[in-house]
């Protein structure tokens, strides 16, 4: 299966309404810490008397992973929504089932850690009404040394840990489609890949560890090789020049969340173009090096074909 075939297939994917095909099983909610929240700073009280912000919403929960994520929020956003005049409140995570749950339960104000087709299948599954805002930086996903080194140490019978979660396995399984380590079926739908829809584990007969994505960069050393998040990589001081190989695609860039019946409020409007300013580019790219960045603001170097092959149709829309 040719790159430029799973090119092609996810943008007929991204035109389609979703992908409620997908059958989410999420990291296991019981097992993960309870997010913890961050103290806001003092003095906000009086910065929003005097600010023209939100009137009926001055303060603002972020609900993030932990990780960059978390990062982008303590080091700018949190500051400059600050400077404006708001209460800003971080929780961060250590999975990828709680941030949802927490932003529907009205927990959270908005949060931000998932790509689309993540986000279009867990609120389907769970009846979820949520809705993408804007992109925000994200890392690419990669493959990682474990006890190998380089890919060409590949060997059969190799080890490689992937993401449990069913959208992030089936980037896994695409990427070492990508890399001749695997055959994928033809005309299977990238976004929807597991392991019936391997045709071909010959070559290296690949024994594939699944596990959370928090806990991949730990379990390095126990594979051959692994497949990791880039948010948990980065998290765990895995620098991401150190990838062997990294998703081509644009499709998995991550989007904000909110509830939408807040969607076209203030408060929304003013967390937006905080992450669209160029103060926060000009963070982004000098603390980021290596992401892939939002649409929006034109500032990849993929080649045209593959990046309009990974937009979807709210990308086309914002990048108007």
């Amino acid at each position: 299966m040719k790159l430029t075939d799973i090119s092609r297939q996810l943008a007929t994917a991204f035109a389609a309404v979703g992908v409620s095909s997908l059958v989410l099983v999420g990291c296991n909610n019981s097992s993960a810490p309870e997010a913890n929240k961050e103290a806001v700073s003092e003095g906000t009280t009086a910065q929003t008397a005097a600010s023209d912000i939100d009137p009926e919403h001055t303060k603002i929960v972020i609900g993030t992973t932990e990780g960059d994520f978390a990062d982008m929020v303590r080091n700018q956003v949190k500051a400059s929504l600050e400077e404006q005049g708001y209460e800003v409140e971080l929780v961060p995570f250590t999975d990828y089932v709680r941030p949802n749950l927490a932003l529907a339960e009205g927990d959270l104000d908005i949060n931000i850690f998932q790509h689309k087709p993540y986000l279009d299948t867990f609120k389907k599954e769970n009846n979820l009404d949520l809705v993408e805002v804007f992109q925000v930086p994200t890392a690419p996903l990669g493959i990682y040394s474990g006890k190998k080194n380089t890919l060409d140490e590949a060997y059969k019978g190799m080890s490689v840990s992937a993401p449990n979660d069913p959208s992030n396995f089936a980037r896994a399984l695409v990427m070492m489609d990508d890399l001749g380590w695997i055959t994928l079926k033809d005309n299977i739908d990238p976004l929807t890949a597991s392991k019936t829809d391997i045709a071909d584990n010959s070559k290296y007969d690949i024994n594939i560890v699944e596990l959370e994505a928090a806990q991949l960069p730990r379990a390095r050393d126990e594979v051959d090789f692994a497949v990791i998040n880039g948010n948990y990589a980065t998290d765990a001081g895995i620098e991401l020049t150190e990838a062997l190989f990294q998703e081509p695609s644009f499709a998995y860039v991550n989007w904000s969340a909110v509830k939408s019946a807040d969607v076209g409020k203030k408060w929304v409007e003013d967390v937006t173009n905080t992450y669209n300013s160029e103060a926060f580019k000009k963070y982004a790219h000098d603390t980021f090096p290596g992401y892939k960045y939002p649409k929006i603001w034109d500032a990849n170097t993929a080649p045209a074909t593959e990046a309009a092959a990974g937009t979807t149709p709210v990308e086309a829309e914002a990048a108007q």
